[in-house]
């Protein structure tokens, strides 16, 4: 099945590499972003702040609290302790080749725009998409990013030992379950940096009714888990970054309430969230096939229901 993009020149096709991606995110804000304090809860205040707790026993208050960390969003489970998110019963093992002067005539000429996906009959897939740096970060190589995708039983490895694996471990079950594969593609896999593969769980969130709005909201796949069939769980956390900030900036020039702002935001962002997901579903179960001819069970059937 071949990629068409509207409006999009085959030379403006562009994959953004997460690290440069973060950098230019925190370009500007010396001293306004802080790391490695965890959110352990939070409460609203008689004066209708919101007080974080944090779990180093610290805490931070503001006008308005967001959400926007992670599926296991500490925020959400104060926020909505019902919602729910959706194991869809696949792994993702995840890695990267550097291009190099010699690995780069080892990618075929199909898999060299934006995102390519092969599959087999027995439950396995691989992802590839490739990663050239406009202005490239110092010690940075293009990239070829490759992912493995498939059942824990196909994996054949439970999800306790799976995340326990180490990289090299994991590339190893790569080239292990594609050994069958045709020999161009295996090579991409046996060429693959050993010490950068990691594995991680497909969930979707379950879609939530609307709640009363106030001084704490979510972003991205804190309310809405995205599963990554879509190419979209990025772009779907910027519109609501976006969204959010335009409300807020409404606010802030006298136009509204923060409680409207949040509001507003909210009307938008959930609706379109989850609607994003059920597009990527729709997108996992085109990859992944039909059910096998013999009428067994289909080894993404999770993703029919």
């Amino acid at each position: 099945m071949a990629q068409r993009f509207p409006g999009i020149n085959d030379d403006e096709i562009t994959n953004v590499d997460r690290n440069t991606f973060r950098q230019g995110l925190l370009a500007g804000l010396p001293g306004t972003v802080h790391f490695g304090r965890t959110v352990t809860g939070y409460r609203i205040t008689d004066a209708g702040r919101v007080r974080v707790a944090f779990a180093d026993g610290g805490h931070d208050e503001g006008d308005v609290l967001v959400g926007a960390d992670g599926v296991g969003s500490a925020v959400r489970r104060g926020l909505l302790p019902h919602a729910t998110v959706r194991d869809l019963g696949l792994r993702c093992v995840y890695g990267r080749m550097a291009l190099t002067e010699s690995t780069e005539a080892l990618v075929p000429e199909v898999l060299r725009r934006g995102f390519s996906w092969l599959s087999d009959d027995t439950g396995c897939g691989a992802g590839f998409a490739p990663v050239r740096f406009r202005s490239r970060p110092q010690d940075v190589p293009d990239y070829l990013m490759i992912t493995l995708l498939a059942t824990p039983e196909r994996l054949g490895r439970p999800d306790e030992e799976l995340f326990r694996l180490p990289p090299e471990d994991l590339w190893k079950l790569t080239t292990d379950l594609t050994a069958g594969w045709d020999p161009g593609v295996r090579e991409l896999f046996a060429r693959a940096d050993r010490d950068g593969f990691f594995p991680i769980t497909i969930r979707a969130g379950v879609r939530v009714e609307s709640w009363r709005s106030g001084p704490v909201t979510l972003l991205g796949d804190a309310v809405h888990t995205m599963p990554p069939t879509g190419g979209v769980g990025a772009n779907t956390a910027l519109q609501d970054a976006a969204t959010l900030a335009g409300e807020l900036l409404a606010a802030a020039r006298g136009e509204q309430s923060i409680a409207d702002a949040v509001a507003a935001y909210e009307r938008v962002m959930l609706p379109r969230g989850f609607d994003t997901i059920d597009d990527s579903l729709r997108m996992a179960a085109r990859l992944f096939g039909s059910p096998p001819a013999d009428g067994g069970p289909h080894p993404f059937d999770v993703l029919h229901r």
